[in-house]
């Protein structure tokens, strides 16, 4: 008489347990979410990145609130043109008086390197002629003396031309400061669009 076989309980390997793929798909989720991170932080720093206005000194172009797509590498390829809208790091001037160099402004370039700038009876004045400026809230109140642009630097003015911390009263603003150009609005829905 021969013994009853006795039954091996061997487990399947190639059928995962519920452990096992609940493990298996966090792990998966973990590195998607990961990869999605360091790719946030690559476009951020390098490439493009959101800002949001805190003051109206570039109304009416940009008011508090509005929130715009600064752009970081056009000016590898170009230089900074007259009216582009720079956000940048404040100058020495302005971390003397408490401002951080992790803030950021924003404002029009109206001179670059080499060009005269000079602001009497309400108008701005590039090397003797005046600019014909659309995009400001009014002229400007204040008379700024002849001043020639330094190489590698510009002079920055707010388009609300009287409430605005910008280069007639700090001075000319170093290029390596330059953080992006807003280049797009993208809040409020009402007023999306290039600038």
């Amino acid at each position: 008489m021969t013994s009853p076989e006795k039954k091996l309980d061997v487990k399947d390997e190639s059928t995962p347990s519920k452990s096992a793929n609940w493990r298996g798909m966090l792990w998966e989720n973990l590195q998607v979410v990961a990869i999605a991170l360091i790719l946030v932080l690559i476009i951020r720093t390098f490439i493009a990145e959101p800002r949001y206005i805190p003051s109206d000194s570039m109304y009416p172009t940009l008011k508090v609130g509005d929130r715009v797509v600064v752009e970081k590498l056009s000016h590898y390829f170009r230089p900074i043109q007259r009216g582009d809208i720079i956000v940048f790091r404040p100058p020495f001037f302005l971390q003397k008086q408490g401002y951080t160099s992790n803030q950021a402004f924003i404002k029009r370039a109206i001179a670059t390197s080499g060009e005269k700038v000079e602001i009497y009876d309400g108008r701005v004045y590039i090397d003797d002629t005046p600019l014909t400026e659309d995009y400001i809230a009014e002229n400007p109140n204040y008379r700024l003396l002849p001043a020639r642009v330094p190489d590698r630097a510009l002079f920055m003015m707010g388009d609300n031309r009287n409430n605005s911390n910008d280069s007639h009263i700090w001075g000319f603003l170093p290029e390596e400061n330059e953080i992006g150009r807003a280049i797009f609005r993208f809040w409020p829905p009402a007023r999306i669009g290039l600038l």
